[in-house]
């Protein structure tokens, strides 16, 4: 029965983990992470995501939010993304998109504000 229970448990977590990791925000989040110049030197390429997310990503209809946290692993170090967003309208409007670099403490933002 406990391994029943196990199992039942474990297909409930890779349930959520895959539809976040399908959702457009967490794939838009990541690949503008690994687009920029900053974050591949700071932790190499290739860059690969940790299977385990931390957050939420909620949508009903044209509007969410979305509050994640995602481990990345690159061939120089680790680093964490932080995804703040709202969904308005059908399109995600991204508040906070931070990478913490893992071995030197710095963050790089990848909003770019010029626009």
């Amino acid at each position: 029965m406990i391994l029943l229970i196990c199992a039942f448990a474990a297909v409930i977590t890779f349930t959520v983990f895959a539809a976040i990791k399908s959702s457009s925000v967490y794939q838009t989040a990541v690949a503008r992470a690994k687009a920029d110049p900053r974050v591949t030197e700071a932790i190499g390429t290739p860059i690969r995501e940790s299977w385990v997310v931390l957050g939420s990503a909620e949508t009903s209809g044209g509007s969410g939010k979305s509050d994640l946290t995602i481990p990345l692993k690159g061939s120089k170090g680790n680093a964490v993304l932080y995804v703040l967003a709202n969904k308005f309208a059908g399109e995600w409007q991204y508040e906070r998109l931070l990478v913490k670099i893992d071995k030197t403490g710095e963050t790089i933002d990848l909003i770019d504000t010029s626009e």
